[in-house]
């Protein structure tokens, strides 16, 4: 009597898709140095926002403590925060 061989399947190929351009997004976070209409002036020359959507970030951060205010790609982002950053925002990329 034969010893029966296990039935061995070839191993499948499987394509593995990755994301190379993956959303980053701008965090703009809370102080007490600030004021409302200065965070929304900054986001609507800096992020593109409208005034209410600006107004809407700027109370979010207050009673949040954060908000993220842009997404997109690394190369639209940093300089962004950057000029956040100059105006004496408290923001980061992540």
């Amino acid at each position: 009597m034969s010893e029966a061989q296990p039935f061995n399947k070839p191993e499948e190929e499987v394509e593995v898709s990755t994301l190379t351009d993956r959303e980053h997004e701008i965090i703009l976070y809370n102080d007490d140095v600030n004021t409302f209409e200065h965070v929304i002036e900054c986001l609507v020359a800096i992020c593109d926002h409208n005034a209410l959507q600006a107004e809407q970030c700027a109370y979010l951060v207050h009673y949040s403590g954060k908000c993220a205010v842009k997404s997109g790609s690394l190369e639209d982002l940093v300089p962004r925060c950057s000029a956040l950053l100059e105006e004496g925002l408290s923001a980061e990329v992540i």
